[in-house]
């Protein structure tokens, strides 16, 4: 059975707000801030669907994406437009009917389900079908249909059943995609190695910036679609539109199953539960009639279930091998603070129900690793050593306080009780192989998690690069490889739990997890404003079963 409806369709687009943008960034911090509390939007129910359209233009121009897959099922996306005038974020075109199928062959003569559903400019012509009754472990082809023409395929696979032996999977691991920094490399050299079992996205899959507005190494490589600061759901719709005519990313979305979570930029930078560092009510409205509006937006475009009220954080199982623990640092947390003030206990990034998901979820768990999408980083990081010259990039990447307090607020550092609430359950429960993947601050990291900064190990992090988004080396206009090693050296020598960081890179991970270890492999991009560019490993660590904390590997996974 599929439900043609989105997960709290709203019934009309939100208000626009002001288009309008500040001149210039309040603050330049780049890798911090989402979304806001979920908004709960009533549903619509479609008019009748109108006859295919032979129309004058291709149907299917956002390609097909897959994700969530389950040992029964998999979630599938497509965007169709039907019509010359239903073009994304205009409102306008016929609602119509689109089918889909799923197939075991690549030429769909074993149809393994089929159905369809009515879309129209209410989910702006968006289609989402949750396919159920799939066989546990096994490889798909998926395609739409409308009228006479039928999408670009696409393929997925379910996930192993619960209690079935796995030997090995592999996860490509990303996040930080900015549209006008370069183009995605990343995403096409994923796509080329054809072994991955899923992607883990852990946010900003998007940008909501104004063309220049956003740090791009002094160049910007392609414009924004709008021009301006998105502000409305048009806005936010004709982004991801404009994200997905990408080649690379519709062929990534092709090639595998989905898992994702937001951070804040799909929103507004340095969100929080009730705004954002980068939304000004009095010149761009209420942040509650945007929030709502990059929400739908969001849950249309992306392959991602949506449980009760808009709430995200989910569980997926891959056999006795490994569980994922997607978590929502946006929408429930505390507003950022400065000083001693993190340390208070009342401040939540998790908020209170979706810890207690959290801590009980792990505990009930009797997969071999557990792996939290994380997208701001766990692990603490003291950063007050750092040269001047060098404390001023870094602030401005990791969003610290003008006064140089030697914290970034926004992360897990920010919501030290929150932090420790997790640590200890991990510890007092007996909760082994928990790695925890992270993205967020553009840049590369492989750290013990301590239960306190100077306490045993409990956990570990893997903390991915940008696809595209600045690092060190694009802040100060310098070579790679020059002036951030002074940076990763006292980061190392100052924060002992740190085994690797690399500060320039762009690029991407891949995690393959074993019975035996979990060992991601890092790769950077030999040029972010290439589409030609080539992906190169440079490091490579692991995480050994009933043995927390990272390990270097001179192998590839």
């Amino acid at each position: 059975m599929v439900d043609p409806r989105l997960p709290g369709e709203p019934a009309e687009r939100a208000a626009r707000a002001p288009v309008g943008r500040r001149g210039f960034l309040k603050a330049a911090a780049v890798g911090t801030g989402a979304l806001g509390l979920p908004v709960a939007l009533p549903v619509v129910t479609p008019a009748p669907a109108s006859a295919p359209a032979r129309a004058s233009v291709a149907p299917f121009q956002h390609g097909v994406a897959s994700g969530d897959p389950l040992p029964d099922g998999v979630l599938l996306w497509t965007r169709v437009t039907p019509s010359p005038e239903a073009v994304p974020g205009s409102g306008a075109g016929p609602v119509v009917e689109v089918g889909w199928q799923v197939a075991l062959d690549p030429g769909f003569r074993e149809i393994a389900a089929a159905g369809s559903q009515r879309t129209g400019p209410d989910r702006d012509h968006t289609v989402k079908a949750d396919v159920r009754g799939l066989s546990p472990g096994t490889e798909y082809h998926y395609r739409f249909l409308y009228g006479d023409a039928a999408s670009p395929p696409g393929r997925t696979r379910t996930a192993p059943a619960a209690g079935t032996s796995v030997d090995a999977l592999r996860f490509g691991v990303v996040s930080c995609s900015n549209w006008e920094a370069g183009h995605f490399a990343a995403y096409r050299r994923l796509a080329e190695r054809g072994d991955l079992d899923a992607v883990v996205h852990l946010g900003d899959y998007i940008y909501e910036y104004g063309t220049g507005d956003f740090d791009a190494g002094g160049r910007t490589v392609r414009r924004n679609v709008p021009a301006h600061e998105i502000l409305t759901l048009a806005d936010y719709r004709v982004r991801h539109a404009t994200y997905k005519s990408d080649p690379y990313l519709r062929g990534l979305h092709a090639q595998a199953p989905w898992i994702i979570v937001w951070d804040d930029h799909e929103a507004a930078n340095d969100a929080w539960s009730g705004g954002a560092q980068n939304h000004t009510p009095e010149t761009e409205g209420p942040w509650a009639a945007r929030l709502a509006a990059s929400r739908q937006a969001y849950f249309e475009w992306m392959p991602v279930r949506v449980g009760a009220d808009g709430a995200i954080h989910r569980r997926l199982r891959f056999g006795d091998l490994a569980e994922f623990f997607m978590l929502d640092l946006r929408s429930y947390r505390s507003q950022q603070v400065r000083g001693t003030a993190v340390d208070d206990p009342a401040r939540t990034i998790t908020g209170r129900a979706q810890m207690a998901w959290l801590r009980e979820s792990l505990s009930a768990s009797d997969a071999r690793w557990r792996l939290i999408g994380n997208s701001v980083m766990v692990a603490p990081l003291a950063l007050g050593a750092l040269p001047a010259h060098l404390l001023g990039p870094m602030r401005r990447l990791l969003g610290i306080p003008e006064g140089g307090i030697a914290v970034n607020t926004d992360q897990w550092d920010g919501y030290a009780a929150d932090r420790k609430r997790l640590l200890t359950h991990l510890r007092d429960e007996g909760i082994e192989n928990t790695v925890f993947l992270t993205g967020d601050i553009h840049t590369s990291w492989a750290s013990d998690v301590p239960l306190t900064p100077l306490g045993p190990t409990v956990a570990s992090e893997f903390v991915v690069p940008s696809v595209t988004s600045d690092n060190i080396d694009d802040f100060l206009r310098v070579p790679p490889r020059t002036a951030s090693l002074t940076a990763e050296g006292v980061i190392r020598a100052t924060n002992r739990h740190v085994k690797m960081v690399e500060l320039d890179s762009h690029g991407y991970g891949v995690l393959r997890v074993t019975p035996a270890r979990a060992t991601m492999d890092w790769y950077r991009l030999s040029d972010r404003t290439s589409e030609d560019a080539t992906a190169t490993r440079f490091a490579t660590y692991e995480t050994r079963s009933g043995d927390p904390g990272v390990r270097r590997v001179w192998l590839p996974t």
